[in-house]
């Protein structure tokens, strides 16, 4: 049965791209079927997965519109995972959404074209609770929450927790939370393991064991348009998405 996994926070800078990518490469290497849908319209999970947004002529928009069948906008990235791109047509589309029926329910629809031919479907949200992350919570069987392993890291999270209970009390009952992944943790840093501790007291049992570090190789990797698996598998951080992955796959 197909695991759709929406990777959501609201805040930016949490490393929710970077864990959308790297997951996807990971689980790929594990020869499962991975499709990766960029539902931000920054379009950084296609450019980190080795796609120029702007070199599409079409994207995930026109598959949400019905202008394309999902299976006519999926190409393949380098790293072994498909990919639904985001494209500069996206950036209206939550506004353009709010007028068309069932407008919660777009992506569900789109990703039952294409269910049956993946393992795993990865969604990277946008930095936001507005309607395309409202899309990509009802399309998904799972939510996975990044948390940055700082200060305000806490802040939004009931905030995003409501939400989900709100889609799960209106509109989809059997949405589950996957866990919480902490992110840019940085272990000589008293105040990252105060967050940590503090993370697993408000998400008990909810928190992987996989921490993903703070690690330059992890930065420098989407400006080469490449996964931590092509670029350095070797390091800390594609270790630590390595062991996620096998966390997410022991779920099976």
């Amino acid at each position: 049965m197909t695991k759709i996994i929406a990777i959501v926070n609201q805040k930016g800078g949490v490393g929710k791209t970077t864990t959308a990518v790297n997951l996807a490469a990971y689980l790929a290497q594990a020869k499962r079927r991975v499709l990766l849908i960029d539902i931000d319209p920054q379009a950084n999970a296609t450019s980190g997965s080795g796609l120029i947004s702007a070199s599409q002529a079409t994207g995930l928009y026109e598959a949400l519109v019905g202008q394309q069948t999902m299976a006519d906008i999926i190409i393949d990235s380098p790293a072994g995972y498909r990919v639904a791109p985001a494209t500069i047509n996206l950036a209206g589309a939550g506004v353009e959404l709010v007028n068309l029926p069932e407008r919660e329910f777009r992506l569900a629809k789109v990703v039952d074209e294409v269910r049956t031919d993946f393992d795993y479907i990865i969604i990277d949200g946008p930095p936001s609770l507005g309607l395309l992350t409202i899309n990509s919570l009802v399309a998904a069987s799972h939510v996975l929450i990044p948390v940055q392993a700082e200060y305000y890291a806490l802040e939004g999270l009931k905030q995003l927790l409501d939400t989900i209970n709100l889609i799960q009390t209106h509109i989809k009952p059997n949405l589950g939370i996957l866990g919480a992944v902490i992110t840019m943790y940085d272990q000589r840093n008293r105040l990252a393991r105060a967050v940590v501790k503090e993370l697993e007291q408000f998400f008990p049992n909810r928190v992987f064991k996989s921490i993903i570090p703070r690690n330059v190789r992890l930065a420098e990797a989407p400006s080469y348009g490449q996964t931590i698996v092509e670029y350095d598998r070797h390091s800390s951080g594609s270790q630590a998405y390595q062991a996620l992955a096998k966390e997410i796959l022991a779920l099976e």
